[in-house]
């Protein structure tokens, strides 16, 4: 009961935190999320035992760039596709034999454009045409505590067959197709009353979410199986730390950005 009672109010605190500075102003969402970006790196850094301080100057240089300076569709689909590719590298370590990543140049390269990518895109997804489309990034972390929950629950109650127990002995097939099928359910609720994309848009962004996200939630057991530790960080009582939150999110936000892109949202 203490325990739950620890999740509930740090879960409570984190959801007012993101609230607030989504609605407070677009430069408050901006610097949550660096710092977000620079805790998971922390954590990531611990993970994979990254030598070195580089990885945050690297990712502080191009966070500024990227969300400060540079506004040329080339330059931001070079990053959006670098991104993409590490990701893709990523899920092919998490279906491989290879227990970890080795050498230090992989884990900086992983690092700056899983973690850091992640981070600057999904501070990138909002605006279009210097708006700041609050109600587009609360319905991608909407969709995200929807597939997370409801993945939960039907698990706990339907759950018979093991997703891959290899790396997330507790996750099932039920618990992840559940996810999905509520996840897109609410998405399609989202789209009566928020018409940035319309309904069938939001419904594939739905899918292109669960699913990037449910790898990205599993590549990140994958780093803490191979490290040997139950939670990434300690910084969000009983919820572990601030990868263990933005794993799903950060994986998934490059290829929700291509996704608006080939929507013709983003620009």
């Amino acid at each position: 009961m203490k325990e739950l009672l620890r999740r509930l109010l740090t879960g409570a605190v984190y959801v007012i935190l993101l609230l607030s500075a989504v609605f407070l102003s677009s430069d408050a969402f901006d610097f949550l999320f660096m710092v977000f970006g620079l805790a998971c790196l922390y954590e990531y850094k611990r993970l994979v035992h990254l030598r070195g301080y580089y990885v945050f100057i690297a990712y502080l240089g191009l966070w500024w760039a990227y969300i400060y300076l540079i506004d040329d569709k080339i330059l931001i689909n070079v990053l959006m596709f670098l991104t993409i590719i590490v990701n893709l590298s990523l899920i092919y370590y998490l279906f491989s034999k290879k227990k970890k990543i080795y050498y230090n140049y992989e884990k900086f390269i992983a690092g700056l454009f899983y973690v850091g990518g992640g981070c600057i895109f999904l501070t990138m997804i909002p605006y279009k045409d210097n708006e700041f489309a609050k109600y587009l990034i609360m319905g991608i972390f909407i969709l995200i505590w929807v597939n997370d929950s409801f993945a939960y629950v039907v698990g706990k109650t339907l759950g018979r067959t093991k997703l891959y127990p290899a790396v997330s002995p507790k996750k099932t097939i039920e618990g992840t197709l559940g996810g999905l099928v509520f996840t897109m359910g609410a998405a399609y609720i989202m789209a009566k009353y928020e018409d940035i994309v319309n309904p069938a848009q939001w419904v594939i962004l739905a899918g292109v979410i669960v699913l990037t996200g449910s790898l990205g939630d599993l590549i990140e057991s994958k780093l803490k199986r191979q490290a040997g530790v139950k939670d990434s960080g300690a910084i969000l009582p009983g919820h572990g730390g601030m990868l263990d939150r933005l794993d799903s999110l950060i994986f998934a936000a490059p290829f929700a950005y291509l996704t608006l892109m080939l929507f013709s949202y983003v620009s």
